[in-house]
């Protein structure tokens, strides 16, 4: 009878920490083509030195292993290991912004306005922008 409590009891707490919504967008994320909705990357957010978040590429879905599109430090580097999201802070509202953001596929630069927990913390809303044009990009969380 003891075996079956703990075998119950075992089951609902793993069933309860599947179930719990995520509070940090800290993990491994799928990024996705803005036109296609294609997986490009597996990208890994994370807490830097100075305490802010950051994201750099961890696996290569789709694009070239090697970009030589790029410009500046990055050009003719290996994609896997680029750092795409840097100096995210925490905001009052949970979500994080006024960092800085760069996206190889592109060769682009821009200002991270925002990234927000969004569908219980399994997707995450990054916001970007260059001047006053912002564009949203959903990545997707792996697991």
């Amino acid at each position: 009878m003891r075996k079956i409590i703990l075998a119950v009891a075992l089951a609902s707490m793993a069933f309860t920490v599947s179930a719990q919504e995520h509070t940090s967008p800290i993990g491994k994320w799928k990024t996705l083509d803005d036109k296609t909705g294609k997986q490009m990357t597996v990208t890994e957010i994370y807490e830097a030195k100075n305490g802010t978040l950051a994201a750099k590429i961890i696996e290569n879905l789709g694009l070239p292993a090697v970009c030589d599109t790029c410009s500046g430090a990055n050009k003719g580097k290996p994609v896997v290991g680029m750092v795409t999201v840097w100096n995210m802070k925490a905001n009052k509202d949970g979500s994080w912004g006024g960092g800085n953001g760069y996206k190889p596929s592109e060769d682009t630069s821009f200002k991270a306005k925002s990234m927000k927990l969004i569908d219980g913390g399994n997707k995450l809303e990054v916001t970007g922008c260059k001047a006053i044009f912002c564009r949203t990009a959903t990545w997707v969380r792996a697991n």
